[in-house]
């Protein structure tokens, strides 16, 4: 198999993997197997989700300097764009199934209750992300600006964190396990980031 081939198979499954959750949620809600509570359940499997995925494209960059496999990078937009729809598919099942459009609800639970104002806020320095993921917006913004843009996905992947330990009721060990990645995944590049400085000043 030539390498073009290999990277189309390798690009499919990565599409499937990405999409694979979701498909198994429609299959539960289908099937009535969401629990007593379906739409909340769904609304955060979705978000879970989303969560997981980003914390999947954050570690795709270290993933490929310690194998040593430099094209993993090019995953990596894929991944973060399916973990916007993720997110996105979250926070438009609170608004449709959960609220109905309730804009004044909303607004008071954004005010209220500090997980979705916290969830809100990560949503809201996500979508400059997702809107410039394109080989267009790169052209426009020019690589320096474009990298300094996607910056943000160090604040945002934690404060899904936050969002996520701060929703949950009892079990906390799950966002906690996240938080624990996210941090290990930050902290690399904190060391990476000093490794280069000192490599340079040397």
């Amino acid at each position: 198999m030539d390498r073009k081939a290999l990277d189309r198979v390798v690009y499919g499954l990565v599409w499937l993997a990405c999409l694979a959750p979701l498909l198994w949620l429609a299959w539960r809600g289908f099937s009535n197997d969401l629990g007593a509570n379906p739409i909340d359940r769904l609304i955060r499997e979705l978000g879970v989700w989303g969560l997981r995925l980003l914390i999947i494209g954050l570690a795709i960059t270290p993933a490929a300097r310690l194998l040593r496999q430099p094209r993993l990078i090019r995953f990596r937009r894929t991944v973060g764009l399916f973990a916007f729809a993720y997110v996105l598919l979250h926070l438009t099942n609170y608004v449709v199934t959960d609220q109905w459009f309730d804009w004044t609800a909303i607004g008071k639970d954004i005010l209220k209750r500090p997980f979705i104002t916290v969830g809100m806020a990560a949503f809201a320095l996500l979508v400059p992300l997702a809107v410039t993921s394109t080989n267009w917006a790169l052209r426009k913004l020019g690589p320096v600006r474009w990298r300094k843009l996607h910056r943000l996905t160090y604040l945002i992947v934690p404060l899904g964190v936050v969002h996520y330990y701060m929703l949950v009721k009892a079990d906390h060990q799950p966002p906690l396990i996240y938080g624990a990645i996210v941090a290990a995944l930050l902290g690399w590049r904190v060391w990476e980031w000093a490794r280069k400085r000192r490599a340079a000043g040397a």
